[in-house]
């Protein structure tokens, strides 16, 4: 008898995260600080460089020649008195001696003179390099202030707004040129976006039709009392099948309407769409023994309250059906905080791995599997939810939540 292959595990936890913050972030200054850097540091040693030459030059003018610019041949009833060489002015030196302190003086005063230049130049450099920074500081921005019209488009087209574009004025250079790149990817971008959106949108509308015919038909196999027990169980199946059908067309419908921007909105209270979510879970959470709490306060938003009740509906209907057999729990809270409409459903089920939480939202993706294959629903749940989250300017976040289960947080501006 051949042996029972082992069931697959898990894989092991990465133990490093690449979306972990760098390090000692201050050793990495943003590019305006280095060009303000680049800038101030050139001309900091430029004029360190200058001031080299003029010292310098100045040392050499002051000390052309080694003999003394003059010299006393005779001083026979010369006085002479002065505050910088006292030593001059005693009446008792010989000729030699007074030659010789007027040349030391001569050399003292240069030397004086040498000083003031240096220390005088320093301080104007100093003044001058701090001008330099602040004026390099004021020019780096000036020239980055392209690439920050860049940046803040990019941040838009994030948040699904493919419709914007830089369209940047000015010469063609180095920067024109990525800002009209920049563009050019953007229009192909939104034209295959839209392309798939279409194709999804007609492609779902195509298949309404035939399965909608599908279930008229077998709910009128169905209601035929004379069927066989064997027809009436095929029947259910295939209701039951074309059922689900119906539900993934539903689900990629509203999946590529909601990747859209909302252009209707309107007053919507998360307390109130919560609380219809949750009447509509009610039998099925009783029914697998979960039981359903939380203060629901009010916040209300501006959107629409149809796509709004799909977020609160498919995360409470997950966190009923993803539980745990008995005295299983689910929280549904609602709250403003710091300016923002919170929404958080979490619940009581089985251990999810930190890693895979960012693929339970790809579409057909569940833990640990990676097509549909349970009654549980068809995989599109929580691609919906991040998708209408997405469209409202919001987000969703999903933590694992410690001994089983998960909390997602819906964040929608107010």
């Amino acid at each position: 008898m051949a042996a029972t292959p082992a069931p697959p595990t898990a894989p092991p936890k990465p133990t490093w995260d690449p979306r972990s913050p760098t390090p000692m972030p201050w050793l990495r200054p943003t590019i305006r600080i280095r060009l303000t850097l680049l800038y101030g540091g050139m001309f900091l040693i430029a004029g360190i460089l200058l001031l080299s030459i003029i010292y310098l030059l100045a040392a050499q003018a002051l000390r052309t020649g080694s003999q003394p610019l003059f010299k006393i041949v005779d001083f026979n009833g010369l006085k002479v008195s002065s505050n910088d060489c006292p030593g001059i002015a005693d009446g008792n030196l010989s000729l030699n001696e007074f030659n010789a302190a007027i040349s030391e003086c001569i050399d003292h005063q240069r030397q004086v003179a040498l000083d003031n230049l240096l220390s005088r130049s320093l301080l104007a450099l100093l003044g001058l390099a701090v001008i330099a920074f602040a004026f390099g500081y004021a020019m780096a921005g000036r020239v980055l202030s392209p690439l920050g019209r860049i940046t803040r488009t990019a941040r838009a087209v994030a948040g699904s707004d493919l419709s914007r574009r830089i369209e940047l004025d000015g010469p063609d250079d180095e920067l024109k040129e990525l800002a009209d790149t920049f563009d050019d990817m953007l229009e192909r971008l939104q034209r295959a976006f839209t392309a798939q959106q279409r194709f999804v949108g007609n492609a779902s509308h195509e298949l309404r039709t035939p399965l909608a015919i599908n279930r008229t038909l077998l709910e009128v196999h169905l209601s035929d009392p004379e069927a066989p027990v064997e027809l009436q169980q095929l029947g259910k199946t295939l209701l039951a099948t074309n059922e689900r059908s119906e539900q993934l067309v539903e689900g990629l419908l509203l999946l590529a309407r909601s990747d859209n921007q909302i252009v209707e909105r309107g007053p919507v209270d998360l307390a109130e769409v919560a609380g219809q979510a949750i009447d509509q879970v009610a039998g099925e959470a009783e029914s697998r023994h979960v039981t359903i709490r939380g203060t629901r306060r009010p916040a209300v938003v501006q959107g629409n309250g149809v796509l709004l009740e799909r977020i609160a509906l498919n995360l409470v209907q997950n966190a009923v059906r993803y539980n745990v057999p008995e005295d299983g729990w689910v929280e549904v809270t609602t709250d403003v905080q710091h300016g923002q409409a919170v929404l958080v459903v979490s619940n009581t089920g089985p251990v999810v791995p930190a890693y895979e939480v960012e693929n339970l939202f790809e579409p057909f993706r569940r833990l640990r599997t990676e097509r549909t294959g349970s009654d549980k629903g068809v995989g599109l749940g929580l691609s919906i939810v991040r998708s209408v989250a997405r469209a409202h300017g919001g987000h969703i976040y999903a933590q694992p939540r410690e001994g089983g289960g998960l909390v997602m947080r819906v964040t929608l501006p107010i």
